[in-house]
């Protein structure tokens, strides 16, 4: 820490100088009296201040001792608040006598540990996020920086020599008894099914350091040589010329969360919005230098450009939409669009502002509309439909952990609430928000907090789930404390640029009348 030259913020720093939404705390201080912008649209203020109320702790934070939980109208203790605060702790990780992480899983009732005693990038964002609104910022700063160091190593998967900006999917810490100190050892893939390194890991991280600033005011962080470098490494890799003709990301299958062939190869809507969040968040934290370059305008408007037949889309579509809602499908690519709906990729839309806010609220209603199917009797699942008979057989290569409405086969998995929490708070809709969250509550604890739901409802703890899986809990603790004070969701969520207007040219291939 100190070799970085990192100071102290002073009390003369406010969170007012930063962009997008304005935070109403900073890491030990008062809660600062700054009237919020007016970032989201009247109807959707009017029911965050109105719906449910702010909590006003005596610190100005979401605290352990006090926790809270969402009723109709108030919040009241729940004690499932106190008990993952104490199994979220459970999972921390040291380094050095520094906490630097969490394990993806703390699982006593089985011997098999695989990878789930490893910190993992994307599985550490809930903790890091629960962290900073419980004002621990600590351990994300170490986190960040851990990271960063891992990222600067040399990578090889297979003797293969992976790109400079990568990021790990995981690292472990290690002691070394004949040094008599720990070392960490990170993965980038080599365990992964397939081996494939995660695409998504260095977009959660540049997007964990913009919340970390954003929650702390700490501006010295992301300032560094070395987060300038970490974030110019990412980017120049995933913005790298090659063959493709698209701003946007060509992805294997399983380099994402979902990280089992699962049909997603090509241009997945969950890395597209990662990409496209990242990027923003990026350039509200990136210096100029003078070495940038214009960006070329990609493509013009094209009737059909991928090819998409109608008779390619799939019966259950047509009883699927509601007459009002809609959905980014899940994928596209020439002659064939994956028309699964993913729920993370949808969720980071609206986050990110990728979609619109007409899009946003047509994301809301469909999940309203088709409640049973999204969400069912355990918040959320992961995409609908799953595959199944010989389609599941051709895509997942008959993968035993990837059965029908199973893992990542339109499982149910409880980490996926905090992100439609976000959204929900983001497009005034609270109150979908607090219906998923009394599913959870009447069940996550007594199932000792498993990683997944099995069956078409999430009706049955997953068939492999680990206990106790960390984020879980985590995804809990962030929805609820998201829901007592909506202003946390400056952290992680980007206002619509209003300077990026699509600009509409007629395509050359387009008829002439």
């Amino acid at each position: 820490m100190e070799s970085l030259g990192l100071r102290t913020v002073g009390s003369h720093c406010s969170l007012s100088e930063m962009d997008d939404l304005d935070l109403t705390r900073a890491l030990d201080k008062p809660r600062l009296k700054i009237e919020r912008k007016r970032s989201f649209d009247e109807r959707s203020m009017s029911e965050l201040s109105t719906g449910y109320g702010m909590h006003d702790s005596p610190r100005g934070r979401s605290v352990l001792d006090t926790p809270l939980s969402c009723a109709r109208n108030s919040f009241e203790p729940h004690p499932m608040m106190a008990e993952a605060w104490e199994a979220l702790r459970r999972s921390m990780v040291f380094f050095r006598g520094h906490p630097v992480g969490t394990l993806a899983a703390v699982d006593n009732t089985t011997d098999e540990v695989l990878n789930y005693d490893q910190v993992f990038v994307r599985d550490f964002v809930p903790s890091a996020l629960a962290f900073l609104m419980n004002g621990e910022s600590d351990i994300v700063k170490h986190f960040l920086l851990k990271t960063l160091q891992l990222q600067g190593s040399e990578k090889r998967v297979d003797r293969f020599k992976l790109g400079e900006g990568v990021m790990p999917a995981s690292f472990k810490v290690r002691h070394d008894p004949n040094r008599g100190m720990d070392h960490l050892v990170a993965d980038f893939g080599e365990t992964a099914i397939g081996r494939v390194a995660p695409v998504d890991s260095g977009f959660w991280w540049i997007i964990l350091l913009r919340a970390y600033t954003k929650s702390t005011g700490d501006l010295t962080l992301s300032e560094t040589p070395e987060c300038q470098k970490g974030m110019k490494l990412i980017l120049s890799l995933c913005l790298a010329e090659g063959f493709d003709t698209f701003p946007t990301l060509l992805c294997a299958d399983g380099c994402s969360m979902i990280d089992r062939r699962m049909g997603v190869y090509g241009y997945p809507i969950e890395i597209q919005a990662l990409f496209y969040m990242a990027l923003r968040c990026a350039l509200s934290m990136l210096k100029p230098d003078g070495d940038g370059r214009e960006t070329e305008e990609y493509s013009h408007t094209a009737v059909n450009k991928f090819n998409v037949m109608p008779d390619s889309i799939p019966d259950w579509v047509f009883d699927f939409m509601p007459l009002r809602g809609g959905y980014f499908v899940g994928n596209v690519g020439p002659a064939h669009m994956d028309f699964r709906w993913f729920a993370l990729g949808n969720c980071v839309s609206i986050l990110s502002s990728l979609a619109t806010p007409d899009q946003s609220m047509a994301i809301m209603d469909l999940l309203e509309h088709r409640w049973d199917e999204l969400v069912g009797e355990m918040p959320l699942k992961i995409c609908y439909p799953c595959l199944e008979g010989h389609e599941w057989r051709i895509v997942t290569g008959c993968d035993p952990k990837n059965t029908r409405w199973s893992y990542h086969n339109g499982g149910s998995w409880p980490v996926l609430l905090w992100q439609l929490t976000a959204a929900c708070i983001k497009t005034g809709r609270p109150q979908i928000a607090r219906r998923a969250v009394d599913l959870i509550e009447s069940r996550l604890h007594r199932d000792c907090w498993p990683e997944y739901y099995d069956g078409k409802l999430g009706r049955y703890v997953g068939k492999q789930a680990r206990k106790y899986q960390t984020w879980s809990i985590a995804g809990y603790l962030v929805a609820k404390m998201l829901l007592e004070d909506p202003s946390h969701i400056g952290m992680i969520s980007l206002e619509e640029d209003k300077l990026m207007k699509p600009v509409i040219k007629r395509s050359a291939s387009w008829p002439q009348l």
